[in-house]
């Protein structure tokens, strides 16, 4: 059952689906929530995997800090919760804002990563394809708040702008930044995603140890137009962390395990 817990001084709304398999981190997008996506991502893995997730700072049912938007700030956090509530390293699968955290903990701790599945991620804030202009808040978005955040009714609008802000500004990694990463990463995106492409596969073949999938027919909000297809892949990837070998090496040769 979600509960609240103390990290470090602040109450966060955690989740825990228990199970003796390895750990996976589940990390929302921006804005977001776990209980957004939780009942796309979680089934096909809670058989086989230990799944924790939490909404992050100002976000979903946890409370805001002085900061807390920013992806230092979260990055942080995450980094927190990895060490004080799972305790061991884990398998991060982060969409959107939740996939740059989840690359910013592996190059500041890759001791507590295993694998990523970064999905519709940007390591800097010039891959975004839309401006981030007037903040519309819905009537069902606000009912939505005002019933499960701790904030005031009226800092959903603040935190939207906040946001926007943030998101024109950061992430700001380099792709000198983005090659050190060593553990698995699983790189997804829509190919109607708001990302651009050539900074989805830039980011793909920084890495050492990555892979591409481009799902057909989706945009930034892959995992729930095609839910199906996204978790397959992604469960294939987690199921296989060993170093892809096919018939042709191409962009992998210079990356090539000794």
């Amino acid at each position: 059952m979600p509960q609240y817990a103390q990290l470090r001084g602040h109450e966060i709304y955690c989740y825990e689906w228990e199970n003796e398999g390895e750990a996976v981190v589940l990390l929302h997008g921006g804005l977001s929530k776990t209980s957004s996506w939780d009942y796309i991502m979680v089934p096909p893995l809670e058989d086989g995997f230990h799944i924790f997730a939490y909404d992050r700072t100002a976000h979903g049912f946890t409370g805001d800090q002085v900061g807390s938007l920013h992806f230092e700030f979260q990055t942080r956090e995450a980094i927190a919760y990895l060490e004080d509530v799972v305790q061991e390293p884990a398998h991060l699968i982060g969409w959107s804002d939740g996939a740059n955290i989840a690359l910013m903990v592996a190059i500041a701790r890759p001791d507590l990563v295993k694998s990523i599945v970064a999905i519709g991620g940007n390591f800097h804030y010039s891959a975004v394809m839309k401006p981030f202009g007037d903040v519309l808040i819905s009537p069902e978005d606000q009912a939505e708040y005002n019933l499960i955040s701790p904030d005031a009714p009226h800092t959903l609008r603040e935190k939207a702008l906040r946001m926007n802000a943030i998101w024109s500004s950061e992430p700001t990694l380099s792709v000198a930044e983005i090659s050190t990463i060593q553990c698995p990463v699983l790189v997804m995106a829509g190919d109607d995603d708001v990302i651009d492409h050539h900074h989805t596969i830039e980011l793909y073949e920084a890495i050492p140890l990555g892979q591409l999938a481009i799902i057909p027919g989706t945009s930034h909000a892959l995992m729930k137009e095609k839910p199906d297809l996204v978790n397959a892949v992604i469960t294939q990837f987690l199921e296989d962390l060993s170093y892809p070998v096919t018939r042709e090496t191409v962009r992998r040769t210079n990356n090539q395990l000794a």
